[in-house]
């Protein structure tokens, strides 16, 4: 059974910008495996740059005995990409897209992923524009998918959000838009679950449910996010005592969930954010290593 902590390198970003940094925050907060974020390297940087930068990455994961499992989009590249109204901007996130596979690929990752696309307000309340940009978002990752299953990619991730602008927000739609990427797909688009995510204007109680999600998608999801989620689901919360006393993700109900279906493969990835303030801002390791030490126990029994 391969159930694989590892950390989203979100953390990093404008706080531990070099490699050696932010490989050696990973080690000592006890982590094996990495979930690598497009924001600690553009690939839209100039060609020699990415090459030295992914050439440190390499050597740094090397000598701490680190593992980059899955890429992904982050916070920078929370943007319309592949849902943009212009093509021009379309076709330019398609070929930063086949240059974040060839990146991902070099740094060993065989499962890259990103948000599904995010809808313009416009777009988004106007239903037959909608589907149309769904159904071009749908084309525009099936270029990417060729791309990738030729670098050796074995799934594509995307990863259902919480509002509808930004796609897959409630459980019913998530299942159809799971359905309608992987039709006639060059490669399996699998789920980049995140426990916190979902519609909290949703008058389904089953959408503010985890557990819910976790029970209907996790024979599908390869990578699962995780953070400790409160009712209004307002942030990427550590799992700290302070946020563990109110929140409603137990890894113990999680594992139940993975052993209860046959899963024996999946990464656990803890995304994790802290705000530009202090003392947060000064705590992140130490928050990091009380977070992978929450989830141990329960992941090795």
């Amino acid at each position: 059974m391969a159930y694989r902590l590892g950390i989203n390198t979100g953390f990093a970003v404008n706080r531990y910008s070099e490699p050696e940094e932010w490989t050696k925050i990973v080690f000592e907060a006890g982590a094996k495996y990495i979930q690598f974020t497009a924001d600690l390297l553009n690939v839209s940087l100039p060609d020699q740059i990415v090459l030295e930068q992914s050439d440190r990455i390499l050597n740094s994961c090397a000598k701490y005995g680190l593992e980059i499992t899955s890429t992904f989009t982050g916070a920078f590249t929370r943007v319309n990409h592949l849902a943009h109204p212009d093509k021009a901007i379309q076709n330019y996130w398609i070929e930063w897209f086949k240059k974040f596979v060839d990146l991902s690929t070099k740094l060993g990752a065989k499962k890259v992923g990103s948000h599904f696309g995010i809808l313009t307000t416009k777009d988004d309340n106007d239903p037959i524009i909608k589907k149309e940009r769904v159904n071009q978002n749908i084309s525009n990752w099936h270029e990417i998918a060729i791309y990738a299953k030729s670098r050796g990619v074995e799934c594509m991730l995307w990863e259902p959000m919480s509002i509808s602008r930004e796609l897959g927000e409630t459980i019913p739609k998530c299942k159809e838009l799971q359905d309608a990427v992987n039709l006639n797909s060059p490669l399996p688009f699998k789920l980049c679950l995140d426990v916190d995510h979902g519609d909290i204007s949703s008058k389904d109680p089953n959408d503010l449910n985890p557990y819910q999600w976790l029970e209907n998608f996790v024979n599908d999801s390869p990578v699962i996010h995780l953070k400790q989620s409160l009712n209004d689901k307002g942030g990427h919360w550590p799992f700290t005592k302070e946020y563990n006393e109110r929140g409603k993700i137990i890894p113990s109900k999680v594992i139940n969930i993975l052993k209860n279906h046959g899963i024996e493969d999946v990464d656990l990835v803890l995304e994790l954010s802290f705000r530009e303030r202090q003392p947060i801002d000064s705590m992140v390791l130490e928050v990091l290593k009380e977070s992978v030490d929450f989830w141990k126990d329960s992941i090795t029994n």
